[in-house]
C-alpha cells in the first residue's frame, strides 16, 4: 500500500534514513576494529615482552645458582684455612702466626692505600 506523496519509502536496510544509519554503525565499527587493532598490537608487545621477563629469570636463576655453587666451595675452602690456622695456633709456633698475621695486615693496608690512591 503506497502512500501518497511519501515517496517510494526507505531503501531497505537503512532504516528509513536514506544510508544514514548505516554510516554511523559503519564508524563504530571502523572505531571498533582500529581499537581491537590496537588492543591487538598492545597484547602482543606484552606477551613478547612477558616471553622475555621469562628468559632473563631463567639466566639469572641459573647465574645464582653457580653462585651458590661457588659460595658453597668457597666456604668449605675457608673452613679448611680456619681450622689450619687454629692447628697452627695450638701449637708451638704462635710467634710465627703473629708474624703472618701482622704481615697479611700490612699487605692488606698497602694494597688498600695504593686502591685508594688511584
Amino acid at each position: 500500500m503506497r502512500r501518497a506523496g511519501l515517496g517510494d519509502g526507505a531503501p531497505p536496510g537503512s532504516y528509513g534514513n536514506y544510508g544514514y544509519a548505516n554510516t554511523g554503525y559503519n564508524a563504530c565499527e571502523e572505531e571498533n576494529d582500529r581499537l581491537t587493532e590496537s588492543l591487538r598490537s598492545k597484547v602482543t608487545a606484552i606477551k613478547s615482552l612477558s616471553i622475555e621477563i621469562g628468559h632473563e629469570v631463567k639466566n639469572q636463576n641459573k647465574l645464582l645458582a653457580e653462585m651458590d655453587s661457588q659460595f658453597d666451595s668457597t666456604t668449605g675452602f675457608l673452613g679448611k684455612t680456619m681450622g689450619r690456622l687454629k692447628i697452627l695456633s695450638r701449637g708451638s709456633q704462635t710467634k710465627l702466626l703473629c708474624y703472618m698475621m701482622l704481615f697479611s695486615l700490612f699487605v692488606f693496608f698497602v694494597i688498600y692505600w695504593i686502591v685508594k690512591l688511584r
